[in-house]
């Protein structure tokens, strides 16, 4: 033991350096996400650190052992690469007793598990924005009616396209606001207490809702959706003026508190670290195993898998007359592969399908519409959540599929008869009238040389108050 206690700080590298090496694959998926996200997040970490009282160590060890038994059952990458970012802060703790919540919840928010919970939130959000939009314009422009992300304006559709849903620019507003955060304890020599870290979140968070608003509104004023010079240059424009500007205004009004404590009598403890140690191991054994999808399992029979064939080991396709059917793992989420695909999202909606609910798509390619229905499948039941039905596979560990059946619609007016029956079935289950509204939405980031920009913009935003 006293040979562990004098070599703690080496034991604790080779540690680190062992599980990266034996997580190279998991690493690399996890910082291709957003390195320069992460890479500032673990610079703010350690410059942001702070000694404190709380028993960090056990609440660290509390994550890594929830997050590595999801990671063991459903080979989550992502949850275990914060796992092994959470070991790292551990040791870090451990040896030094400074912790930075300011750059644990950056952490946190550059992550992939952050991404997967916000691509599954986006096309509901900004449906609900662009209905707030029209009721706001409507009063001042001639708006003749607006459906789901199309505004109607004399006779012309303009498109706010779905898959514009602005990640990059909410997680640089909040990492700008949680680099400005450390600066000003730096500048103060004194700390933010966990409420003024929260309060000064909400507040970046309702400065990202202004500023997608007042973008949505220039894009339609100056009929401007398409990926252009223009298009970027609004939610820069946006991001400046109501997202960096604001936020150097109110962190003059945000002064840090609470004094570094003394922790004189500090003794690092070695059983947190060789439990949270062997935990990630055994979980980083596992996830090198091949796991087994079992995407045709069980599967119903109308679906005639002698037509089909398999696109990848994650895909399988059957093609008909009447229409193209996909069964997919349930990390294939059709609105991120159509409109990666250069397909226009018009419509994105729940209906009800043989008394189950399903997502109910209209796209756009080419000047060819089409319909779509979706949704994940656990045993012969139906899912809309992905959480959910991930749930489902993880305190059961039964097979959950993903199946889109996509059809060409060759007139306006099937479509019309298809939206009217969908209204007709919404209509006779009183259960369809709830919904959830969400209260904040970030602008467009879609291009590598905006995300510079971006990244310019808020560096020059900290020398400024520096």
């Amino acid at each position: 033991m006293k040979f562990l206690y004098q070599n703690k700080i080496t034991l604790s590298i080779l540690a680190i350096l062992f599980l990266l090496v034996l997580n190279y694959n998991v690493i690399n998926f996890g910082i291709s996400n957003d390195f320069f996200g992460i890479f500032f997040s673990i610079i703010l970490f350690f410059i942001g650190g702070r000694k404190t009282n709380l028993k960090i160590c056990y609440w660290l060890v509390g994550l890594i052992i929830l997050f590595e038994f999801i990671s063991f059952r459903l080979h989550t990458k992502s949850l275990h690469f914060l796992s092994i970012a959470f070991f790292i802060c551990l040791i870090y703790y451990s040896l030094t007793k400074k912790f930075s919540f300011i750059a644990f919840i950056c952490i946190l928010l550059f992550s992939t598990v952050f991404n997967k919970f916000f691509e599954h939130l986006t096309s509901e959000i900004k449906q609900s924005l662009c209905n707030i939009v029209y009721h706001t314009l409507k009063n001042f422009i001639e708006i003749d009616k607006v459906e789901g992300v199309n505004f109607f304006i004399n006779g012309a559709r303009i498109t706010i396209d779905t898959a514009c849903m602005g990640l990059s620019m909410f997680k640089t507003g909040l990492l700008t606001g949680a680099i400005l955060l450390t600066l000003e304890e730096k500048k103060q020599n004194r700390y933010f207490g966990i409420i003024q870290i929260l309060l000064f979140c909400l507040f970046v968070i309702l400065l990202n809702v202004i500023s997608n608003y007042f973008r949505i509104i220039a894009l339609i004023l100056l009929k401007c959706t398409e990926e252009n010079l223009l298009h970027h240059a609004i939610g820069l424009f946006c991001f400046v003026v109501y997202q960096v500007v604001p936020m150097l205004f109110l962190i003059r009004y945000f002064k840090p508190t609470i004094a570094e404590i003394n922790t004189s009598n500090f003794n690092s403890k070695l059983m947190p670290i060789a439990v949270a140690f062997l935990i990630v191991l055994l979980t980083s054994f596992e996830m090198k195993n091949p796991i087994n999808h079992d995407l045709l399992k069980d599967i119903d029979a109308q679906y005639n898998l002698k037509e089909g064939r398999w696109v990848n080991v994650e895909v399988f396709k059957i093609e008909t007359k009447e229409k193209l059917i996909y069964i997919k793992t349930p990390s294939h989420k059709p609105l991120i592969c159509w409109t990666g695909d250069g397909y226009k999202i018009l419509q994105a909606k729940e209906v009800l399908a043989d008394n189950q609910k399903v997502w109910f798509n209209i796209m756009e390619k080419n000047s060819v519409l089409y319909e779509s229905l979706w949704w994940y499948e656990c045993g012969n039941k139906k899912y809309t959540s992905f959480l959910e039905v991930m749930s489902m596979k993880l305190i059961y560990n039964k097979p959950i599929r993903l199946i889109n059946e996509v059809k060409r619609v060759d007139s306006e007016k099937e479509m019309a008869q298809d939206k009217k029956l969908w209204r007709k079935q919404k209509r006779d289950n009183p259960k369809s009238y709830l919904f959830f509204i969400v209260i904040f939405l970030p602008s467009n980031l879609s291009c590598l040389a905006t995300q510079l920009i971006y990244r310019c913009i808020f560096l020059a935003s900290m020398l400024i108050v520096a």
